[in-house]
């Protein structure tokens, strides 16, 4: 089985594993990376990036395939961001053989309507889009990782096509379908914290409460909060280490 394509920062302290959310690639965690104090693990979850797609995807499936590309089974802290906070989740389980010992999921969507599966469906049907230039690609890539604004796009997100240029994604990734938050958060055999920032449309603060009172609303944060403000997970991190 190829292995995910995995970014890796700091030598000293708990080992942190990043997980990205969908449309995007580990690169949106260089700005945490930076920080002392841990060792950081940012894989480019299966069909974004420099990694490998999957045959179908599943929550399941993403955590099989990154505790496959992990160097060893813990123990480990997690962060992750919308599509990677569900996967982190999975991982929390223990069903797949890793020691998660904390986990921050930062941005998950936790209501989903049927209006919203249905578009997830039909984002997953379309054929990737060709563009005329890697310009304009990467800009369909910050776009579609909610990123124009925040960050320069990942090379690695864009790559060449026939007639042009088209994104790394597997648009396959968008059937992941809608998460069973009750089930995974019952599953977790570590501690969970769920965070959101203040002004997040996919993941409002009052919603994460409705699963868990103590839930985080960090203060004039967007939806990739992670990438606005990075040092503003560290709190939170902080309080799964001993």
């Amino acid at each position: 089985m190829e292995t995910l394509k995995m970014r890796t920062a700091g030598t000293d302290g708990p080992a942190v594993l990043l997980l990205h959310g969908l449309g995007a690639t580990g690169a949106v965690w260089d700005g945490l990376m930076e920080q002392p104090g841990y060792r950081w693990l940012a894989p480019d979850l299966p069909g974004h990036g420099g990694s490998p797609r999957l045959p179908r995807y599943s929550f399941g499936g993403l955590a099989s395939a990154i505790d496959h590309a992990l160097p060893d089974r813990g123990p480990l802290l997690v962060i992750g961001h919308s599509l990677g906070g569900v996967a982190g989740l999975a991982l929390a389980s223990g069903w797949f053989g890793v020691e998660v010992s904390g986990l921050l999921a930062v941005g998950v969507k936790v209501e989903w309507s049927e209006d919203d599966l249905a578009r997830a469906a039909a984002m997953a049907a379309k054929p990737p889009r060709v563009f005329p230039t890697r310009e304009d690609a990467e800009r369909g890539f910050l776009k579609i990782a909610g990123l124009a604004g925040l960050a320069d796009a990942d090379p690695a997100g864009v790559v060449e096509a026939e007639g042009g240029w088209r994104l790394a994604l597997d648009p396959a990734a968008f059937a992941v379908g809608a998460p069973d938050m009750l089930g995974l958060l019952g599953a977790a055999r570590c501690p969970v914290v769920l965070a959101a920032g203040e002004n997040d449309p996919m993941s409002r603060p009052d919603q994460l409460r409705a699963l868990d009172p103590a839930a985080v609303e960090l203060p004039g944060l967007g939806h990739n909060a992670h990438v606005e403000y990075p040092t503003a997970l560290l709190p939170l991190l902080s309080q799964f280490v001993l």
